[in-house]
């Protein structure tokens, strides 16, 4: 599909998607004694440096070989464990935090082009104009063309405070638009919330940063210091994941307390380890135990979560833990099956590696790895069933995935199924082309607008939930 648009964002941060993170130092080394090393394979390698040192065709710095060594040995053993230079540490960090310098647009690449998804409000986009759909074609002096997604993306992002010149393609302007923005420390909301229908809360979280369990206290005690709720929706649709602290402390706003979040096993001690819904397992300090001032009716509410295709990591422990303590009803369709925790490991000179440690299963023991959480009522994006958004690659698409250890040796195969089941030789099943490139070129929907389809299901579930208790 020439035309389908790969979303990353200088609002959520591409490159965490997927990815479930423990930002904890861990000194492996010393907490496992050091296997011999492999004399011949490490002979072999100073063979191979040596031949590339005296007879690649130019020059070679040692460092650059090194590097890419170091980042071929952790990207060859699953798709999420990788080796960070300098930059690329100061971005994942950027991307936990949720603030960096930049211009408050998520963005997208079709066509050789930046396309504008969404200007946020009250940010330099928002205010100098760029509308949805807008095309990026040139930075500063830079054609656009030929630039990744993510090397534009760095170009529009830097410190606060510094000029940036974009030429604009408008759709009814004759003429490029060139306007100069000033970049600013841009923080990304990763909660966002609103009332529906007078009595229904509606919560949307984005991705799992360190801020996101205190964001989401305030949001809900404020839905309910609007309107006695009548039940709530979780929005946790193309939610990337993020901190495992921060899905802790989500699904314990709704758990009862020391109730069982998820578990993670790994080769290492530290690395097996239950997580509850205590202090420890969510907040930086017991003064910070920000659940303590959550309004106890949230514990109650009828609730169902929506999920689809780009939920992953984080936001399938939540959705797996409130499905299993049956807290909630999990609505949409099929997740993307991350279930692996991954730790970040600091090297000298400001680098690191991102390494898997562990696989994480749920209350009731389930492992989503390459299988994801199936939702308890099945509901396309819209009436007429996938719209060709949710037919994403899944982990168990991904090349080098791990396995599911819970479904003895069958996991690859039938965790490809509910992937494959949405493709027909790349267009959405039962579609024509023509059809299927129609829908990839409709604008996304609103979350929580009237177009939006899960959630008026979801809302009409809760009242029908609520009609069910009245009659009790």
């Amino acid at each position: 599909m020439g035309k389908q648009l790969k979303t990353v964002g200088l609002v959520s941060v591409g490159f965490v998607a997927g990815v479930l993170l423990s930002l904890q130092i861990s000194a492996m080394a010393e907490k496992e004694n050091r296997a011999g090393l492999p004399v011949e394979e490490l002979r072999t390698f100073a063979e191979v440096f040596n031949a590339i040192k005296q007879g690649y065709v130019e020059p070679v710095e040692d460092k650059k070989l090194i590097t890419n060594a170091i980042s071929g040995m952790l990207s060859n053993l699953d798709p999420h464990s990788s080796y960070l230079d300098a930059d690329s540490f100061k971005e994942l960090q950027v991307g936990t935090q949720g603030e960096f310098g930049g211009l408050g647009i998520e963005v997208g690449m079709e066509d050789g082009f930046v396309k504008v998804v969404s200007p946020i409000e009250d940010t330099p986009a928002y205010r100098a104009g760029l509308k949805a759909g807008d095309l990026i074609v040139k930075l500063d002096d830079t054609p656009v063309k030929g630039l990744t997604l993510s090397d534009a993306v760095k170009r529009m992002r830097g410190k606060p405070k510094t000029p940036i010149t974009l030429t604009v393609v408008r759709k009814g302007e004759q003429k490029p638009l060139v306007i100069t923005l000033t970049r600013e420390v841009i923080k990304v909301q990763s909660v966002k919330s609103k009332l529906l229908d007078g009595a229904y809360g509606y919560v949307r979280i984005t991705q799992f940063q360190e801020n996101t369990g205190p964001s989401l206290v305030k949001h809900l005690n404020d839905l309910y210091k609007q309107a006695k709720l009548k039940g709530l929706i979780l929005d946790l649709r193309n939610d990337p994941g993020g901190l495992l602290n921060g899905a802790v402390g989500v699904a314990g706003a709704f758990l009862p307390p020391k109730a069982l979040v998820v578990s993670t096993n790994g080769r290492l001690a530290d690395s097996k380890h239950e997580f509850r819904a205590v202090t420890e397992d969510y907040a930086r300090s017991a003064k910070e135990d920000y659940l303590q001032g959550l309004n106890p009716e949230v514990k109650k509410v009828p609730m169902v979560v929506l999920v689809n295709g780009g939920s992953a990591s984080a936001s399938e422990i939540v959705a797996g833990a409130l499905q299993d303590h049956k807290r909630a009803v999990v609505m949409g369709t099929q997740t993307f099956g991350k279930g692996s925790v991954q730790t970040v490991l600091p090297l000298p000179n400001n680098t690191a590696i991102k390494l898997t440690t562990a696989r994480y299963y749920t209350p009731s023991g389930r492992s989503i790895q390459a299988k994801g959480i199936v939702p308890d009522i099945e509901v396309e994006e819209s009436a007429n069933g996938g719209n060709g958004r949710d037919h994403l690659l899944r982990e168990a698409d991904l090349e080098h995935h791990l396995n599911n250890d819970k479904d003895s040796g069958a996991a690859k195969d039938s965790a490809l199924k509910p992937a494959k089941d949405l493709k027909d030789n790349g267009k959405t099943k039962g579609k024509s082309k023509e059809e299927d490139d129609k829908l990839d070129m409709q604008p996304p929907v609103e979350p929580a607008s009237k177009d939006d389809y899960q959630v008026n299901q979801a809302v009409n579930l809760l009242k029908g939930l609520q009609i069910m208790q009245n009659r009790q």
